[in-house]
């Protein structure tokens, strides 16, 4: 009944959504009309803009169920689908944004399309904690209620129960207790109903609609039967998995060929923030060859006539994982470089695994310029067009720095390198190489594309000014 009421909800919430978005397109018409013949000039009849809210209506299917706008509510935090729903419209107006400039749309009012989604957006917003707040209202009074019952006496249960009962917005009420069949420790602060060999007998009797396993680790491989009762009787199941304390790491329960697997990462993993983040890459790789190919012809120019040897320089790089492949930068510096560093190692200037000096003797005349310019750096826009690099990540090192790595540096190496980074715009070479670590593990840490985009955009001041470049 209550699964049934739960996808009630999903349903009515889906169609209330393609209604608001619907209705937003004559009010935000209606608005941009008024405006015309003021500041604005007029504009086309409704008519001419049906395909908009057709288009856009098909988009929010699909951008809803990617950013799983509908998943499952009860326990979620009331920003987290009010992010999600941002997220579905800001793909929907940039889905939306992608279709105009490949039809090369000219006749649609930019203004008349802002309104509309600045309109939706707000009603979806605003209906989503109407509905969020009468459900709560609902709940503390003791409908719209789940029953649940907790297998376990220790510490495991008594959490279980504490932290279901400090939201009564949830709606969620404990049936009972179940104790492990034999040798447990402690005793549930619920009422205790019988043991686990009882479950098929309590669930007959009681109204229960989960049951929580919240056991130590060493007695999970006694509930595979408790399990088939469940699943038999059409009663959910959770397992409280409290064992793995939270760190660095985020986990997820994933489904590989029917076999439940607990998955730990520490890198991002939002697949469509990714995925933006691939194609942000891609469209910005591919202008700045185009736009950029002057000053690369300039560059290279400059750099054969001012010393002997081949334009770009190549190096092996350490990318994701310790995957290695070949990096392209403009060369700045006298072709047998590699030869005479040996003999300037003890002229390091920085700590850690890296070499750094000021005046090195082994770059050129237009080395110097193309280095305090970060012009060196930018045949790496090919690397980013090929998928070795990103526009914003940490900077690849090479080989032998990541061999001399302490064990926590290599976790900068789980995303993918970029040409620009948080180190970049800190001061480069001025950053001692721990505090150069650090950095990159906050970034990584802290990652969204938001972050990437403010890292970006102070690049350029950076590269203006050459702080910390040598």
């Amino acid at each position: 009944m209550l699964k049934d009421r739960a996808r009630l909800v999903d349903a009515g919430l889906r169609l209330f959504d393609l209604v608001v978005l619907a209705l937003a397109f004559p009010v935000a018409y209606l608005v941009r009309d008024r405006l015309a013949g003021g500041l604005f000039h007029g504009i086309y009849p409704i008519e001419h803009y049906w395909s908009i809210l057709a288009l856009t209506l098909l988009m929010w299917l699909g951008a809803s169920t990617v950013t799983l706008v509908y998943q499952a509510y009860r326990t979620r935090p009331m920003r987290m689908e009010l992010g999600r729903l941002f997220r579905s419209m800001v793909i929907v107006a940039g889905g939306l944004g992608v279709v105009g400039f490949a039809l090369k749309s000219e006749d649609v009012s930019r203004l008349f399309v802002g309104l509309y989604f600045s309109i939706a957006l707000a009603a979806l917003l605003a209906n989503r904690v109407a509905v969020r707040l009468f459900l709560r209202s609902l709940r503390r009074r003791g409908y719209n209620s789940r029953r649940f019952l907790v297998v376990g006496s220790g510490p495991s249960s008594s959490e279980v129960l504490s932290l279901l009962g400090s939201h009564p917005e949830w709606g969620l009420q404990c049936a009972g207790c179940l104790l492990e069949d034999d040798g447990a420790q402690g005793k549930p602060v619920g009422p205790v109903l019988g043991n686990l060999r009882d479950l098929a007998r309590i669930l007959g009797e009681q109204v229960v609609d989960e049951v929580i396993f919240a056991m130590g680790r060493e007695r999970l491989d006694g509930v595979e039967e408790a399990l088939a009762i469940c699943a038999e009787q059409g009663v959910g199941a959770w397992v409280y998995a409290n064992f793995f304390r939270r760190g660095i790491a985020k986990f997820t329960v994933e489904d590989v060929d029917g076999v439940p697997m607990l998955a730990f990462s520490t890198v991002p993993g939002d697949p469509l923030a990714l995925l933006a983040k691939r194609a942000a890459d891609v469209l910005a790789s591919a202008v700045a060859l185009v736009l950029l190919a002057p000053l690369l012809t300039l560059a290279a120019l400059a750099i054969r006539l001012d010393s002997p040897g081949p334009v770009l320089f190549r190096q092996r790089r350490v990318g994701t994982h310790g995957r290695e492949f070949w990096l392209y930068k403009f060369r700045s510096m006298a072709i047998d470089a590699e030869a005479q560093l040996g003999k300037l190692k003890a002229l390091n200037e920085v700590t850690g695994p890296v070499f750094k000096m000021r005046n090195d003797p082994r770059v050129t005349r237009v080395g110097h310029f193309i280095r305090k310019t970060s012009i060196d750096e930018l045949p790496q826009f090919w690397n980013v067009l090929r998928g070795d690099m990103s526009v914003v990540g940490p900077r690849p090192p090479v080989p032998s720095e990541v061999k001399e790595y302490e064990r926590w540096h290599r976790r900068r190496l789980s995303v993918t390198p970029g040409i620009t980074c948080i180190w970049q715009i800190s001061g480069r070479n001025d950053v001692d190489f721990d505090r150069w670590m650090e950095l990159d593990l906050q970034y990584i840490d802290n990652w969204s594309l938001y972050n990437d985009l403010k890292i970006f955009l102070r690049t350029i001041p950076a590269v203006l000014t050459g702080r910390g470049a040598r």
